[in-house]
């Protein structure tokens, strides 16, 4: 059996009773580490499951999959997953390419940004579409995400900004080489999200009419969801620039025009 185990969002305590079993019974065990990431190391992991445990990362997940199907026909081999499986498309792609194999899979469910977003007080019903940020170059900057948070916002919905990761990933030199070189990981912060959609905000300003984003949009920004060290803050765009929620991994909402009365009262005790 190949499985796919959702680890929630906190430390190694926070998979299901269900998921810990499996793992303690599974021949090989994988730790997916570039989609996203835990508050402990993989030691600490170790030790709690007992168990041994290799790290899948980009290179392996996306160009060496059937290394990690191989040998699931005779033997369990499972896949942990920061948050839920189907949280990312790559692990969507890996159950597909069991299902094409012919090999038997099991998802295992978790908590996901998603769903813990709620932890601010906003309701889950009242979101629109979730968008993610890129970290923008000197070269790229995309903004088409932007549309769909005016559109979120128009339709009286929330928006939830999944924030940009890079780990292991390539220099732009080394990617003519032979021998790859990696950049030092980089996780998004939420007033470096703020700051990019600033930068938006004030584009648009100069050739649309009526920009329904402004400096002053209500946002709520939210850091390592499900730890101990869980924080939320809840302010304007412009403040939310200049704000530290300190170490990763961080989420960016922007709120809708219409809040209900237990969202406002909720958020109040997150305002600055």
């Amino acid at each position: 059996m190949f499985y796919i185990i959702g680890l929630g969002l906190g430390d190694c305590k926070d998979i299901t009773v269900k998921g810990l079993e499996i793992v303690r019974k599974c021949d090989r065990v994988y730790l997916e580490a570039y989609t996203s990431i835990l508050t402990c190391g993989v030691e600490v992991l170790e030790k709690f499951y007992g168990r041994k445990i290799l790290i899948a990362d980009r290179d392996l997940v996306e160009q060496g999959a059937d290394d990690i199907l191989s040998g699931s026909e005779e033997q369990d081999i499972a896949l942990l997953v920061v948050g839920d499986p189907f949280g990312a498309t790559t692990h969507t792609d890996l159950i597909l390419r069991a299902r094409d194999r012919g090999l038997s899979f099991q998802v295992v469910h978790n908590a996901s940004i998603l769903n813990a977003v709620g932890c601010c007080g906003l309701q889950l019903y009242s979101f629109g579409e979730t968008i993610s940020i890129p970290y923008w170059t000197e070269n790229w900057k995309p903004d088409s995400f932007f549309e769909k948070i005016t559109k979120n916002y128009q339709n009286k919905l929330h928006t939830l900004c999944l924030l940009d990761i890079k780990v292991k990933e390539p220099t732009v030199e080394s990617l003519t080489r032979k021998k790859r070189e990696y950049m030092p990981p980089r996780f998004m912060s939420v007033s470096e999200a703020s700051d990019q959609l600033l930068e938006i905000v004030h584009k648009v300003k100069k050739t649309a009419e009526n920009v329904v984003i402004t400096d002053e949009t209500l946002c709520v920004g939210l850091a390592r969801v499900g730890s101990d060290t869980q924080k939320i803050v809840a302010c304007s765009l412009r403040e939310m620039s200049k704000f530290d929620l300190g170490g990763p991994l961080h989420s960016l909402i922007i709120v809708g025009p219409e809040i209900h009365p237990l969202e406002q009262e909720f958020l109040e005790q997150y305002r600055l």
